[in-house]
């Protein structure tokens, strides 16, 4: 699954990055945040009626609109199945017709035993944003009359780089499937990532809390009796055929 990610970008990145399409908002600094967890409030494109984007802050947590239930009964809906999203109620309505996208600098994952779990940072080789696929909805709080916005992301099987460690990853949209994701429920687009430049490597253990939220959550520790050259080590790229 995808339980934590990163969201590091100037307004100016995340408005190259959602290019050829108009991305709208809050042009305004936005501070990065290098440990998401869900529940917590995220940056989300959220597709416009004039075919733009706009970024939004959302918790990442999806509440579907008819939620009769109070904030705090809604179940663990942070991720949604890619097999399941078209038919599982939490999640068909948004599906259907909220459809959007989530930018995020990188996504965690852990590896080892319990008692010793190794977590490990995903990224684009080539530095860039990788873009999820999401769902969002608006929910309206029945005792106090808040809007509350949500989102989730997609997940499907592992490619075989991230499939040495985890059995999930997000779907991670290419730029040039944005277009048909945002205008039709394409259940053909939420498939794994192709084994081209994604790479990893491994971050401080302090990330196996979901309240550290230090810079240095991203940054590359060396195994235990590793040396300095063993760090640079740590870091590993799936290249493409």
């Amino acid at each position: 699954m995808c339980g934590r990610y990163s969201q590091q970008y100037t307004w100016a990145e995340v408005h190259a990055f959602s290019q050829p399409l108009t991305l709208t908002g809050p042009a305004s600094n936005l501070q990065p945040h290098y440990n998401i967890a869900p529940t917590e409030m995220a940056g989300v494109l959220v597709p416009q009626a004039d075919g733009s984007l706009r970024y939004e802050r959302m918790r990442w947590q999806l509440v579907p609109r008819w939620w009769k239930k109070s904030l705090k009964e809604v179940p663990a809906t942070f991720n949604a199945r890619a097999e399941e999203v078209a038919d599982k109620p939490m999640f068909r309505d948004a599906f259907r017709s909220r459809r959007c996208i989530i930018p995020a600098s990188g996504f965690f994952e852990w590896s080892g035993p319990k008692g010793d779990r190794q977590p490990w940072y995903i990224t684009a080789a080539s530095g860039e944003l990788l873009g999820f696929a999401g769902l969002y909805d608006r929910w309206r709080n029945p005792e106090t009359g808040e809007e509350v916005p949500s989102c989730t992301i997609i997940v499907t099987t592992a490619n075989s780089f991230m499939g040495q460690i985890h059995d999930r990853m997000p779907v991670i949209l290419d730029r040039a499937d944005w277009q048909a994701w945002i205008e039709e429920p394409r259940e053909d687009l939420l498939r794994p990532a192709p084994e081209g430049p994604l790479r990893r490597w491994r971050v401080t253990q302090a990330m196996n809390s979901s309240r550290y939220k230090e810079a240095d959550a991203i940054e590359p520790v060396e195994p235990e009796g590793g040396s300095a050259s063993a760090k640079r080590g740590t870091i590993a790229t799936c290249q493409g055929d």
